[in-house]
């Protein structure tokens, strides 16, 4: 007889669990010894369950399956440990969305780089009224990502990640720079 996963046992074999008398019937045994081998994978799997939430533990496909519980997609070209690392910042980058801070945060971890955010407006104050308003009439966000050498951006998807994530209104240009 072939085991479901070779080598896994149930920590809670369910002959055990019956009246004596089933126990001592060799049919009732074998029948519970087979749902034993069928059910020891969803037990082991059951008594992991914190290690497969962790996306730094979890295996490479459930770390994928993590990333879609949170909404988040995954660039497969990439390696396993920088695939975890993204989805374990999944909820501190949601909780900065919106802001230039969550922006910085969310294309230094897909670049690698090292990112600056140039705005083109600005806050100021004065007691006098009309007083000339700071950063310049029309916006526009510069983003200057800094790679490391040696690396690849692809860019399209970079131009769609600023897309999707900058205020909608404010249009946006691109650097990519080596060392």
């Amino acid at each position: 007889m072939r085991r479901a996963v070779e080598g896994l046992d149930t920590p809670y074999p369910i002959g055990t669990l019956l009246p004596a008398l089933f126990q001592e019937d060799p049919l009732a045994m074998r029948w519970t010894g087979a749902l034993d081998e069928v059910l020891a994978p969803a037990i082991s799997t059951l008594d992991c369950l914190p290690a497969y939430t962790d996306p730094l533990l979890a295996p490479a496909d459930f770390t994928r399956w993590l990333a879609g519980w949170l909404g988040t997609v995954l660039d497969e070209n990439w390696p396993l440990h920088r695939q975890r690392g993204a989805v374990a910042q999944c909820v501190p980058l949601f909780r900065l969305r919106g802001t230039a801070e969550g922006l910085r945060a969310l294309v230094e971890l897909v670049t690698g780089g090292e990112v600056e955010l140039v705005d083109s407006g600005g806050v100021s104050w004065s007691q006098a009224p009309n007083s000339p308003l700071p950063g310049a009439a029309a916006a526009l966000l510069t983003v200057r990502v800094t790679v490391p050498e040696g690396t690849s951006v692809d860019l399209a998807a970079l131009e769609e990640l600023l897309v999707a994530e900058k205020p909608a209104h404010v249009p946006h240009r691109l650097e990519v720079v080596g060392p």
